[in-house]
């Protein structure tokens, strides 16, 4: 369901009784006669990109839907232009009649609307079903920020982190979760991370840093260790193994091309990506 519908008699009742107790619809009562309709309509615009997971603006034309909007008027003893009233679960929780402001229709949204961190999870979510792991680790990693208390914030960001290959930083949040919220979902991520922490210790991997401790001159060598810690998922260890290369040489091969792709692979923001770019501009200028 789109979270901006004009309500008609045929979809009022899948929009308005809608049992999804994390989901809010703001009903609004509107005509294109009222100037402070056409004004609070852009608010209500605003308002529906900034919670598109979790609010639906439900608009009851008055203009073009009148019998409609008389029945739900009587309903609500609808008394100006513009109201606006607020349902959770199918329920009616608020009603605020007469022109708001955004900040005053944001304030008592935020009294029915999930906690921040829990908004930014949902994003997060919804990002990595989307494949977008980068856009997930960044939103997780916000509402760390907001709540690094919150056990179902440090769950999720340990999940994301796995999967992105953050096996440390998997590791520690996972180890900062309560005994008392250690839950079937934290059972099976430390599963997760015992696998991906084997993985990062292929036998492939030892034999490659085996060969570059033998030869540490030979950088086709130190290619192929590179490719094979980006694989495991150790990055930061994969960009000092193509910048030992590329003191040596700087066009070596594919080296700074790998080396690039390593940082642009990696969240905006992250810690490894900044120290790492800074290291390579350090070399070309």
């Amino acid at each position: 369901m789109e979270n901006k519908i004009s309500l008609t008699p045929e979809n009022i009742q899948q929009v308005l009784a809608s049992g999804d107790p994390e989901k809010l619809v703001l009903m609004t009562f509107f005509s294109a006669q009222e100037p402070n309709c056409l004004a609070q309509a852009g608010i209500l615009d605003a308002l529906a990109q900034q919670y598109p997971n979790n609010l639906v603006v439900a608009t009851v034309d008055c203009d073009q839907q009148q019998m409609l909007a008389s029945q739900l008027a009587q309903q609500v003893g609808l008394q100006a232009l513009p109201t606006l009233v607020i349902l959770k679960g199918g329920t009616p929780v608020d009603v605020l009649p007469g022109a708001k402001s955004q900040e005053e229709i944001s304030k008592v949204l935020s009294e029915h609307l999930p906690s921040p961190e829990l908004i930014l999870l949902d994003q997060a979510k919804q990002a990595l079903a989307s494949g977008e792991l980068n856009e997930a680790f960044a939103l997780a990693k916000q509402a760390y920020g907001v709540a690094k208390e919150n056990p179902r914030v440090l769950l999720v960001f340990a999940d994301i982190c796995i999967q992105i290959k953050k096996v440390e930083e998997a590791e520690a949040l996972l180890g900062s979760v309560p005994e008392e919220a250690r839950d079937a979902y934290f059972t099976n991520l430390s599963s997760k991370l015992e696998q991906a922490k084997e993985a990062q210790e292929s036998p492939e991997l030892k034999r490659l840093l085996a060969e570059v401790e033998s030869a540490p001159g030979d950088l086709s060598v130190l290619c192929q260790l590179a490719q094979a810690q980006v694989d495991a998922g150790k990055k930061a260890e994969a960009l000092e193994s193509l910048l030992t290369v590329l003191r040596k040489d700087m066009n070596f091969g594919e080296a700074k091309k790998g080396y690039l792709d390593i940082i642009a692979s990696l969240p905006e923001g992250d810690e490894v990506a900044m120290r790492y770019r800074r290291k390579l501009y350090s070399l070309l200028y």
